[in-house]
């Protein structure tokens, strides 16, 4: 087998294996990709690869593609499938890390974290009244891995949470366990003071909250975006937020990335962060152990674990 890394995904589970070639630009670089594909057995990517239906073609022996994350919306699943090329990603063993980024961006907006330190540094002394999440109710858009790693987390805030998945039923007794109440969308928008959003980007979730979702929310309520940019409408958040229709956001990902800014430098009820929720030493370390195990058992023709294409063994 011949293992291509072509994004910032290493560690010793890739090191103990042999025949893997580590270019983490070979992405952004059509050049190079096109001398690497064609001996490729096992691609390894992050977020950044476009595995299209063109990619495949220049990559006539590849057999096993390993996503390092949960998103696939940068793979083109169907392709892989009809390409006989088993696609595998590490489902959940980053949520434990998307969950803590959730409460702890929701922490630093709630609590005017950022904006303290600032002060702070620049010789002032002003201690504004920041927000409480216990006792209050907090609502989840997806209720799949990192949502129930959220809620995990916030039962010892003593809070109601409430949850909008169109995939989940109400009775679903994972969710009941963590006291998620399951119900529809506009309930959630409206009757949550916090709002964390877990849904991978699709036709049906791009702009979900748009400026008609925004306005249905509390004026107190703040938003946190830990799933993918394009769900949020930013120049309708932008606006919310300038004219405290809603108290504030934290954005961990963004609708261009690497993205522009520029909508929200002059807010200070905003916190932004380079989507790295998922990304801790701990989460990655796991990651990277079972994409390798996963390549592994694709050469040694074992059933995959982690498949989410048809192609299954």
């Amino acid at each position: 087998m011949s293992i291509l890394i072509i994004e910032d995904v290493f560690g010793p589970a890739f090191a103990a294996l042999t025949d893997v070639v580590y270019e983490p630009t070979a992405f952004n670089d059509q050049e190079l990709l096109e001398k690497l594909l064609p001996n490729a057995t096992a691609l390894v990517v992050r977020n950044r690869t476009q595995v299209t239906s063109s990619l495949l073609n220049k990559a006539p022996n590849l057999k096993i593609v390993a996503r390092a994350g949960v998103g696939l919306d940068n793979i083109d699943i169907d392709a892989c499938n009809q390409a006989n090329v088993a696609v595998v990603a590490g489902l959940g063993a980053n949520a434990i890390s998307v969950g803590e980024l959730t409460l702890g961006l929701a922490l630093t907006v709630a609590r005017n974290i950022s904006m303290h330190h600032q002060g702070m540094t620049s010789g002032k002394w002003d201690r504004l009244a920041g927000t409480e999440i216990s006792g209050k109710t907090w609502g989840l858009i997806g209720c799949g891995a990192t949502a129930k790693a959220t809620a995990k987390l916030l039962q010892g805030f003593d809070l109601d949470i409430l949850g909008f998945d169109p995939f989940v039923k109400a009775d679903d007794p994972k969710l009941k366990a963590l006291n998620i109440q399951v119900t529809d969308l506009n309930s959630v928008l409206t009757r949550s003071d916090f709002v964390s959003i877990h849904v991978p980007a699709s036709k049906e979730t791009t702009h979900l909250i748009n400026e008609q979702a925004l306005d249905s929310m509390k004026s107190s309520s703040i938003i946190i975006n830990v799933g993918r940019g394009e769900v949020i409408d930013e120049a309708a958040l932008a606006k919310a937020l300038a004219t405290k229709k809603i108290a504030g956001a934290g954005l961990d990902v963004r609708e261009q990335e690497p993205s522009d800014s520029s909508l929200f430098k002059d807010l200070t009820n905003v916190v932004l962060t380079p989507h790295v929720a998922g990304i801790t030493k701990e989460s990655q370390s796991r990651i990277n152990q079972i994409l390798a195990d996963e390549i592994v058992r694709k050469f040694a023709n074992q059933p995959l674990q982690y498949a989410v294409g048809k192609i299954k063994q």
